[in-house]
This record gives structure tokens, sequence and C-alpha cells, in this order.
């Protein structure tokens, strides 16, 4: 037998603007320029260029105020159909799909881009703008450095020497795309490797490192038993793997060579300057494009007023004028407050990890959450969570996504609390210096880390050694 009944229920539906909002928040910087030609084409309501004087805008929503009772706003503006709001994406809640970057620039054009983001003073630009313009189609710097002085010296007339040089060149070696501006295959493929270090504990990228460090020679002659008796490796899966990982590895990171997919560059978000200890956070220029409302199409709003309001045509354009007009100015207040969250999340991630950001020192990462930095800027987990998700920071020690500052806490003996980060340090360190032949079991490892203080139990330990990539003891033994 059915039943008629009535059932009252709260539902939250956001309004265009915030779903407009929201899509825009979550585009990386890479991608933005192409969301708003994407929009520039889409609306002729919407231009490039400094916003005019509010008189314009004054103008808009006092016409806008006049017409509320002529216009149903249901009639140009409906949920299924709104025009401004179609990104990449729409009808796809997948957060973590990768999207493709458009890219327009020349390497050279990016790597001029990222040296602008490094404090440097005129001369200092100028040598490394030489050292740009000696990079080859591949990537890399064949010209001898001493070569590069001599330029300097006639062509710019800069007197300098190797250090100087080199300390500009270790910079450069920070760009993306990782590898670039490597004098050789060797350094090449460390600098990617070290870029991976920095982001991963990876056993693999440990091994990897040190074949290339230590056996490059044996590396590229193939001559895998004498990798291992020379790291003093028994176990042949380590070799293995870690020869895989470097073959993984871009030898080209110019991507000149034919066949090679076009290489995509990382642009970061946000720049971090250390000036003599005052820590400076700049957005990156492009999140914060010049657009405006449409002159034009104010005025054939306004002359609507003076016109016959009975002519349906009329009543048409001036509907589809204003749904233009509105959808741009909702895209441009769209970009200002993706602006404002950005740099708000960014201060409030800087402010709870000072101590990291001065130095680079990954053992003063405190533990910190979603949640933290949510409660500072007062906002929802899910904002924090869209911008730590797709974002990246340009420092003086490299490029790192936004998400790599955030950590879990593990308590101490002094009752504060550490990142998990930290204690995955010092576990692999114990591990590192074990006795091979007696390697350390979970429970002697627990009883290690609580001797440092770190109150952490023995799943905890297990957890976080198959994290690292690390085997059980019993694997790592050696005869």
């Amino acid at each position: 037998m059915q039943k008629l009944g009535l059932t009252q229920s709260l539902q939250q539906k956001l309004s265009p603007q915030q779903i407009q909002f929201i899509k825009l928040l979550q585009v990386p910087t890479a991608e933005l320029e192409g969301r708003i030609e994407e929009e520039l084409e889409e609306n002729p309501a919407l231009e490039e260029g400094k916003e005019e004087s509010d008189e314009l805008e004054d103008e808009y929503q006092e016409e806008e105020r006049k017409e509320e009772e002529d216009l149903d706003v249901d009639d140009y503006l409906r949920d299924d159909d709104i025009s401004g709001y179609k990104m990449q994406g729409d009808g796809d809640n997948d957060e973590e799909k990768d999207m493709p970057i458009a890219m327009h620039s020349t390497l050279n054009e990016r790597l001029i881009d990222q040296l602008g983001y490094l404090k440097l003073d005129d001369r200092q630009y100028t040598i490394g703008k030489q050292l740009l313009g000696s990079i080859e189609s591949d990537g890399y710097i064949r010209r001898d450095l001493e070569a590069i002085i001599n330029d300097l010296a006639f062509s710019q007339n800069i007197e300098t020497d190797i250090d100087e040089v080199e300390e500009i060149l270790r910079k450069i070696q920070n760009f993306d795309p990782p590898g670039i501006a490597a004098r050789d295959l060797q350094e090449c493929l460390l600098l990617q490797l070290e870029r991976k270090e920095r982001n991963t504990s990876s056993i693999d990228v440990v091994v990897s490192k040190k074949i290339i460090e230590e056996c490059f020679e044996e590396f590229t002659k193939k001559h895998y038993s004498k990798i291992m008796k020379k790291l003093d490796l028994e176990d042949e899966d380590y070799i293995k793997d870690a020869i895989d990982y470097i073959r993984k590895l871009n030898p080209k990171p110019g991507g000149s060579s034919a066949g090679l997919a076009r290489t995509q560059y990382l642009i970061p978000d946000f720049i971090l300057t250390n000036d003599n200890g005052k820590l400076e956070l700049a957005l990156n220029s492009r999140n914060a494009p010049e657009l405006k409302v449409s002159r034009s199409y104010s005025e054939m709003l306004k002359a609507y007023d003076k016109s016959d309001k009975t002519d349906k045509k009329l009543k048409d354009t001036v509907s589809f004028v204003k749904q233009k007009l509105d959808s741009a100015k909702w895209f441009i207040d769209a970009i200002k407050q993706r602006q404002h969250t950005l740099l708000n999340t960014m201060n409030a991630i800087l402010e709870y990890q000072y101590e990291y950001f001065q130095e680079g020192d990954e053992s003063k990462l405190r533990p910190m959450i979603l949640k933290d930095i949510a409660e500072i800027i007062h906002m929802d987990i899910s904002t924090v969570s869209r911008v730590a998700n797709s974002k990246s920071i340009q420092t003086d020690f490299g490029i790192f996504p936004l998400k790599y500052f955030f950590s879990e806490g593990i308590a101490t003996d002094s009752g504060e609390d550490v990142s998990s980060r930290e204690v995955k340090n010092e576990l692999k360190r114990a591990i590192e210096g074990e006795d091979k032949k007696k390697p350390l079991s979970d429970d002697k490892l627990e009883k290690i880390l609580k001797g440092k203080g770190y109150n952490i139990a023995r799943r905890t330990v297990a957890k976080y050694r198959e994290q690292l990539n690390i085997p059980v003891a019993r694997l790592r033994k050696e005869m």
C-alpha cells in the first residue's frame, strides 16, 4: 500500500558565483591563462585591461536595480544553463584527474621567467641570463664556465669568477624542468634524483643516487655485478629496481630529441624570497591578470532604459547582454577571490612553518594538517585542500608542492609534537646504521625511537618503514 506524505529537509545549494570560485581555486597557475583565454573567447562582455573608474560600475548597478521590475531573473539565468561556468572538468568530480597544461612559450622564456623569481641584483641577473643563453636545445650547458666568464667580461663588462658563476648556476639548476642546466649526463641525472629525494625517501631514489654518484662509469657500461660489489649490496632486486628507476629519468630535459614528449614545466603559484631572515611572499603575477567589464556592453544596458520596453526582441537582446555582464563581473570577482584565498592560505602555512622556510631544514617541519590552516584562515577544510593539492611554491632551496608541508604529528617525551617526516628520517638513519648481518626488527626500532624520545607504537614503525619502501628485517639481512 502506497502512502503520500510530506517530509522537510535542509539542503545547501551552491550559487553560480560559488561554483565559479571553487573551480577557479583548484586550477593551477599553468592552466589559469588558458582558462582566462577561454572565458574571454566565450564572453564578449569581458575584456583584458585595467578596470575603469567605479562610475561605470555604479551606472551598471543602477540600471540593474531599475530593471528588476521589468526583467525576471529566471528569464535569463537558469541553473541548467549558466553562461561563463563551463570549465574544464564540468560534470567530472574527480579532482585528482590530471589535466593537460597549455604550453605556448619557449624553454628559454620559461627559464627567464623563473630567473625573475630569484632575488638577484642587476649584476647577478645578467650573469644568470648569460648562463641561460648558454643552455643548448637539449637542456645542457656544455660551454666551459671559464668561456662564459670571458663572454661576460667582453660583452657585459662584468668581472666575475668561477665561485660566483657556479653559485648562480646552482640556483638555475633548481629550475624546472628537473635536470636543466646540467653540464653532463651524470649531473643531469643527479639533479633529478636530488629533486626527488627532497620529496620522497624511497629506497629506489637512495640506491639510484648512490649508483650515479659512485658508480657512474660502471652504470654506463652495464657492469651491474661491479656496482653490487662497490656498494656492498647482495640483493639483486635493489640494483634492478634502481636501474629501472634511473631509466625513467629524462636524459634530455630540454626535450629536443625527436619523438620525445613535449616537456611540461611546473610553474610555481607562489614565490618566496629570504632577505636576510625576512621572508617575503609574492603571488605569481600570472595569478593576477588585469580584467574588466566591457564599457560598450554596459552602455547597451544603459540605452535600454531610454528605449521601448515593450519590444520583445529588444527585451531578449537586453537579457543576453545582462547575462554576459553578470558572467563577466562574477568571473572577475572569482579571480580576485582566488588571489585573496591563495595568499591567505600560503601566509598561514608560512607562519606555521616559519622555521622551516628560513633554511629549508626538513627537521624543522612542524606537524601540520589541513584543519590547522583552516582554523587560522577561518575557512572550510575543503578550501585548504583545493589549494594544497594543486599549488606549489618556489623557494631558495627548490620548488615544492604545498602538500609537502602537511604531515601528522608524533608526541615526544617532552610533551611536544614533531612531524612524522622527522620520525621517518630518524627511522631511516637507524636502519642505515644497523649491522646488516643482524638487521633491526620493528620491535627493536620501536625501542630505539622511544629511546630518542619519540612515543611511537610498533605498528606505526612498520607503517613508516613500508612508506619508506624499506623491507622487513629478514629481507635486509646480508651474509
